[in-house]
């Protein structure tokens, strides 16, 4: 498969999904390519592509920030604010894990994530 093209849809189809979502599935977006991205460094680790692994991970931290950005602190009382530290341990553990190789330390923050997102999924159930 041509990589280039495949970008190019990929990122056409993302454009498409952002334009016409809501702020819960726009969440859904980035956390679906936040585990995707996190797979892909698993996979630069266990190949031992350093360099592609450090590029996912950098990768990885910009959506956990987007993530975090995104959450109202002041309206959000202590569920937001355990959501807050909860992406921060993320972006921790995803650092560690890269330094020390440790594709175990990458597991950890995908299941974390994914019951996250499991939580997100219920929003949107119960909004649609």
């Amino acid at each position: 498969m041509n990589y280039d093209v495949y970008q190019s849809y990929h990122a056409a189809n993302l454009h498409a999904q952002t334009a016409r979502a809501t702020p819960v599935q726009l969440v859904l977006i980035l956390m679906d390519g936040l585990l995707e991205e996190i797979a892909r460094a698993r996979a630069h680790i266990l190949a031992g592509r350093y360099e592609q692994k450090a590029t996912s991970l950098d990768r990885c931290a910009e959506m956990l920030n987007g993530l975090s950005s995104s959450l109202d602190l002041d309206a959000g009382g202590e569920v937001v604010s355990n959501l807050a530290w909860l992406y921060d341990y993320c972006a921790w553990r995803l650092a560690e894990g890269g330094i020390k190789l440790d594709p175990a330390m990458l597991d950890e923050v995908a299941g974390l994530l994914e019951t996250i997102r499991h939580g997100w999924t219920g929003l949107v159930g119960d909004h649609e």
